[in-house]
């Protein structure tokens, strides 16, 4: 069994680090893995994400301090050295950074998952890759098509091997529909489309909520997550007399009860990398509509799918109604779990890590 280090920027809920999580619990490695979170601490994360209080011993915080942290650096290789990890495995570009430096003080074989493209076009992001290209050759791994195609074009980085993010078909399921609304205290005689993750403007939920203007009365928009857009949103929501048709449900815990409990799933994000969200969405049985945005369409059952024009309220609309009336569609799941489960996911990591 290997001692393999992930590297993250922080663990606050969100599809890195829940693919993190995931990868740790489903690895053959995962009981000699640690998990270290460059900024916070384990109080504060745990406080705000209780999911984090299973893997408690396996995580370490390291509470960086904003902007550029040497003592950030010398803390991580120490922290390799005495674990004798025999990897290092981190995910975007802070990690990298210091991930990446660490491991070649510490002499220790280095993988790198990129989970989306478009932040390399800050120059900051750039010269800090180019910094650690001067010292190492990671092994680098793309979590999707679209962000493999864009990452070969960047200096450097070549001969990107392609792993695609998978969730636990075991635990998203499908169920009960009205249970799940009752558990969520949502209506139970109305159609819901649902909406997840962090309440920030890169996320477009201000348009998918403009989108319910056009959208007839008896459909209703749940969200679930928390953000710094939060306040905003309830305001738009409010100020377009849609305040009793959609339904703020801030951190939910228990993500399977909510989707199960939806008619439509929608990701209306502007960026993305291959998030998770539609693939636990869909496992659960749920028709999913996405923007065309990074490799969120990669995420979808062909049969089922939606593609959607990111920031096009009305396009969203049209497809969204259109959707909710469609009685012939097949069920996702399927889908899912032929191509997107997590435990084909952590295999090719572990293929991966044993080769180095």
């Amino acid at each position: 069994m290997k001692t393999i280090v992930q590297v993250v920027q922080h663990l606050r809920p969100g599809g890195l680090e829940v693919m993190a999580l995931e990868l740790m619990k489903f690895s053959h490695h995962g009981h000699a893995m640690k998990i270290v979170s460059l900024e916070g601490d384990a109080k504060s994360a745990i406080a705000a994400w209780p999911r984090l209080r299973e893997f408690e011993d396996q995580l370490v915080f390291l509470n960086k301090t904003p902007g550029l942290s040497p003592s950030t650096l010398i803390d991580l290789k120490r922290l390799l050295t005495s674990l004798n990890a025999d990897l290092i495995h981190t995910h975007h570009i802070g990690p990298y950074f210091y991930g990446g430096l660490a491991a070649f003080l510490s002499r220790t074989p280095h993988i790198h998952t990129e989970h989306d493209a478009w932040h390399y076009s800050n120059k900051r992001h750039q010269l800090l890759h180019r910094i650690v290209s001067m010292f190492g050759n990671p092994v680098r791994v793309a979590d999707a098509d679209v962000v493999a195609h864009a990452l070969s074009s960047i200096s450097g980085m070549n001969d990107i091997r392609v792993i695609k993010n998978g969730v636990d078909t075991a635990k998203y399921v499908p169920g009960d529909k009205l249970a799940a609304r009752d558990a969520m205290q949502l209506p139970s005689n109305v159609k819901i489309v649902g909406a997840s993750g962090r309440l920030e403007e890169v996320k477009g939920h201000g348009v998918l909520i403009s989108a319910m203007t056009e959208l007839p009365s008896h459909v209703h928009l749940a969200i679930a997550g928390s953000g710094s857009m939060e306040i905003q949103l309830k305001d738009k929501a409010k100020s377009l007399n849609l305040s009793d048709r959609i339904h703020f449900l801030g951190h939910v815990e228990n993500m399977t009860q909510f989707y199960q409990s939806l008619d439509v799933f929608c990701l209306p994000s502007f960026n993305e990398g291959f998030p998770l969200a539609p693939l636990e969405a869909q496992a659960c049985g749920i028709p999913t509509a996405v923007t065309n945005v990074g490799g969120a369409v990669e995420t979808l059952c062909p049969e089922t799918g939606l593609i959607l024009r990111a920031g096009d309220a009305k396009d969203m609309a049209e497809k969204i109604i259109a959707c909710i009336h469609d009685h012939t569609a097949s069920d996702p799941r399927a889908f899912i779990a032929k191509h997107a489960d997590i435990r084909a996911m952590a295999s090719a990591y572990d293929s991966l890590a044993e080769g180095l």
